[in-house]
């Protein structure tokens, strides 16, 4: 057991998934290959998905092994209090190249009652965009359960999915029970519950090389729906240079967004949390309290361990990063 944690970057998951793309590797610095990848898993604790650390004295250790090794020390005090078998959230970056399903994930009494899983609130930030990208968040007219499953029986559910044209920079807030879908063209860095739980209620009638459909989650989709019809589903927000702009927060998680072309100091003595930087764009130096300095770039993240009292960003020109972390219950 070491004597002071420092900032752990980890070795990325990728996952080759049939509607992934190939943007992921050349943005996170990697060799391209012919692969589609979908999606890296940045910083994960998924069961047979466990993050390895990548550099420093814990390299090769995995998630599991340091949550359970550090625990107050690694996520903080109350946090491990709140989740005491596993570290809550998971960091992706996702490349989808043609339109995801739509899908819904459940909250945490549904997750547990039926999977002894989290639920799933997440958020999308989107890192890039092709010209005609877009994707889908909420309904754009009011349903019901019975309306819902009448849709899917006659294939019409696309016509009350709300849809949003979207560029880089945008956010979207997804608390578990609404109903979404990543379009065709998007790449976007996902914060999420620690949770693998997907029920998927529309594929475009697609059929694999057999000609077989997807299976869908019909009934299990039904009770996890949050009907509530909203004005609009997009986070609207204003940024601003070289100062934490807000953009979300939820029992689950706090996210800000840092645009940086100078340098800047957080103070984290009176967060009782781990922090997560995700980069976005450019390179940057970060330095905690303790004197320990990583250099980041694109496409990586980085763990700030609890016990950090706080850090120093040093961007190389600019870039732009999000942090997050749980805020108190």
């Amino acid at each position: 057991m070491i004597q002071r944690l420092y900032p752990l970057t980890f070795e990325p998951l990728l996952k080759e998934i049939i509607w992934g793309g190939q943007d992921i590797r050349p943005f996170k610095g990697l060799e391209p290959n012919e692969q589609k990848i979908g999606e890296s898993w940045e910083i994960s604790h998924v069961d047979d998905n466990y993050s390895v650390v990548a550099q420093g004295e814990l390299r090769g250790e995995n998630l599991d092994t340091l949550f359970h090794q550090y625990g107050a020390r690694l996520v903080g005090e109350s946090v491990l209090k709140r989740f005491p078998e596993r570290f809550p959230l998971l960091i992706k970056f996702i490349d989808a190249q043609d339109n995801l399903s739509i899908q819904v994930h459940p909250d945490d009494t549904l997750g547990m009652a039926r999977h002894n899983s989290f639920g799933k609130t997440e958020m999308w930030y989107v890192v890039k965009a092709s010209p005609e990208a877009k994707l889908y968040s909420g309904f754009s007219k009011q349903s019901s359960p019975e309306d819902y499953v009448q849709r899917i029986a006659e294939g019409t559910i696309m016509d009350v999915m709300q849809e949003y044209q979207v560029e880089a920079g945008n956010v979207f807030f997804l608390p578990a029970g609404r109903v979404h879908a990543i379009g065709a063209g998007c790449f976007v860095a996902e914060i999420q519950q620690t949770s693998n739980i997907t029920y998927r209620i529309y594929d475009y009638d697609r059929r694999d090389a057999q000609g077989n459909t997807r299976e869908l989650h019909t009934e299990l989709a039904k009770d996890a729906i949050d009907y509530t019809l909203h004005d609009s589903y997009r986070t609207d927000y204003t940024p601003i240079k070289n100062e934490p702009t807000h953009l979300v927060k939820c029992q689950y998680f706090e996210t800000n967004l840092l645009d940086l072309d100078s340098p800047m100091s957080r103070d984290w003595s009176a967060l009782d949390s781990f922090v997560i930087y995700i980069v976005m764009e450019g390179k940057l130096s970060l330095t905690d309290d303790a004197g320990h300095t990583l250099e980041l770039k694109q496409g990586q993240s980085v763990l700030l361990p609890a016990e950090a009292k706080g850090v120093t960003l040093r961007p190389e020109g600019s870039c732009k990063l999000m942090e997050t972390y749980i805020p108190e219950a």
